[in-house]
């Protein structure tokens, strides 16, 4: 079996003992927990599209291991048209559920480490390479979610891992043993880890030669022993575990999902193994898999951003504001932002090109313009957003009070009654499908799902001074210098 349906892959996860966490306690049904369900609903679109015909080309291809139909987000990149259906097919995602998918991070994964792997073998005569191929092909062949999880911890980021007091605060080897490696530590930030059926763990910073131990990269099962997950929280989630909430939710299908993921003592086999101590190739790791989660978000958040847009239009609607020249001018310049990201994520796949192993990797230096355009935009989208949709966002009584029959006053009206008059506009505009919209705008502009959009786009695939760094890294300014020298005349002295 290649394509899972929606439903199998939450049967799924059913099957599962991934032990979870939240609010101090083991959570046991998490599949049905009102917090995390919208997360999976989530994930399960990625499986339902797979089988929709319109979108069979976007969402499957054909894997380069078995030459079978796969889920796209399961496979390596051939061209640099795969890289440009990777963007398009998240961008129609995030139109479909206004927030994070989740299995981007695995999909960026198979990538980064197919390649990296294919260069550490080059260079030490390892087999991780093969390890890792036999290890895709049971993803491929099971249609399996696999979060990429990279983010440590850290500690004191003024020091290196080995340098830290507790060795735990980045992911580390604590015992070698014949068949395999025991690792201690944790990842932090982990996207959809929950619902997902694997992990794949990878370095997260350059490392030296007294780092060996932590220079390490593998793939787990989620329900490992010895894993355990600790679920973050959002703003305003616990309205998820509220009675006959609906409207108050926003965004009440779908949401994004966040964990703390704890590895205490957990053993490794040789199979699974990708990177072990050669520390030299955790950088380039890190790199790659950096350069195609910045491109995934030139596609991602513009599908989020199109609804966004959309619901900021509805609201100028009802409002009774539409024609207003202003709000038009708002709503063109979310529009010019948006599709700015947009084309940022074409042209790095665009200018993408092959790797020694085969697969194709994005323009390293566009899809980190790519991601540092989105640290900023979806904020200036949503400012504007808001604006338009006004103040009423945030001070909107709630639902119960939209459907209170409490009499108050003299005037023997309820306070549900006097709710839908004072908050009603247009005669054609519902009260409640204004109350929906506002709701759904504070939703990912403020609430929980802020960390499938704006909060997000700031710090996810690396906060904006990371994608700066890899800018003044490859951004050829001794190069660029030589072009102004060539046309100025200019001519270097011989020494």
């Amino acid at each position: 079996m290649s394509l899972k349906t929606a439903k199998e892959y939450i049967e799924s996860l059913r099957g599962m003992k991934t032990r979870v966490y939240m609010f101090g306690e083991k959570i046991d049904n998490w599949v049905d927990h009102p917090m995390i369900r919208p997360s999976i609903n989530c994930v399960a679109m990625t499986y339902g599209l797979a089988h929709d015909p319109r979108y069979a080309d976007l969402m499957t291809a054909t894997s380069s291991l078995t030459g079978r139909t796969i889920n796209r987000f399961t496979h390596l990149h051939q061209s640099a048209e795969d890289l440009v259906k990777k963007v398009k097919m998240q961008r129609l995602l995030g139109q479909k559920t206004a927030s994070c998918f989740q299995r981007c991070v695995g999909m960026d994964a198979f990538n980064a480490v197919f390649s990296t792997t294919f260069e550490i073998d080059e260079a030490h005569g390892t087999r991780y390479h093969e390890n890792f191929k036999k290890f895709l092909t049971m993803v491929q062949d099971e249609d399996l979610t696999v979060d990429g999880a990279m983010t440590d911890p850290k500690g004191d980021r003024s020091k290196a891992p080995h340098q830290q007091a507790d060795p735990d605060m980045y992911l580390h080897v604590v015992e070698r043993r014949e068949d395999g490696i025991v690792v201690c530590g944790a990842k932090c930030h982990q996207t959809g880890s929950v619902n997902s059926h694997w992990h794949i763990f990878m370095p997260t910073i350059a490392m030296g030669p007294e780092d060996r131990d932590w220079a390490v990269s593998f793939a787990c099962p989620t329900d490992a022993e010895g894993i355990y997950l600790i679920y973050g929280r959002q703003s305003c989630d616990t309205r998820k575990l509220e009675e006959n909430a609906d409207i108050d939710l926003g965004n009440k299908k779908f949401g994004g999902q966040e964990a703390l993921v704890v590895l205490d003592h957990v053993f490794i086999p040789n199979e699974y193994l990708f990177l072990n101590g050669e520390y030299e190739f955790a950088g380039m790791m890190v790199e790659r898999f950096a350069g195609y989660h910045r491109q995934s978000y030139g596609g991602c958040k513009v599908g989020v951003g199109d609804v966004v847009i959309g619901a900021a239009a509805l609201a100028a609607e009802y409002n009774g504001v539409e024609k207003a020249s202003a709000v038009k001018d708002k709503l063109i310049e979310m529009t010019h932002l948006n599709e700015t990201l947009y084309s940022c994520g074409i042209a790095c796949s665009c200018e993408g090109c092959p790797t020694k192993a085969g697969n194709y990797q994005i323009d390293l230096l566009l899809a980190n313009v790519c991601k540092q355009n989105v640290t900023r935009f979806p904020y200036e989208i949503v400012r504007l957003a808001e604006d338009v949709a006004g103040g009423a966002m945030v001070t909107l009584p709630s639902e119960k009070d939209f459907k209170s029959d409490t009499v108050v006053g003299n005037s023997g009206e309820t306070i549900g009654e006097i709710c839908s008059k004072y908050f009603k506009t247009k005669e054609e505009v519902s009260t409640e499908d204004r109350a929906r919209v506002f709701r759904f705008l504070e939703n990912i502009c403020l609430g929980s799902a802020a960390v499938g959009y704006r909060t997000e786009s700031l710090h996810g695939a690396g906060s904006p001074q990371a994608q700066r760094i890899m800018i003044a890294r490859q951004g050829d300014f001794q190069g660029k210098k030589e072009l102004a020298k060539n046309i100025a005349g200019i001519q270097d002295e011989k020494k």
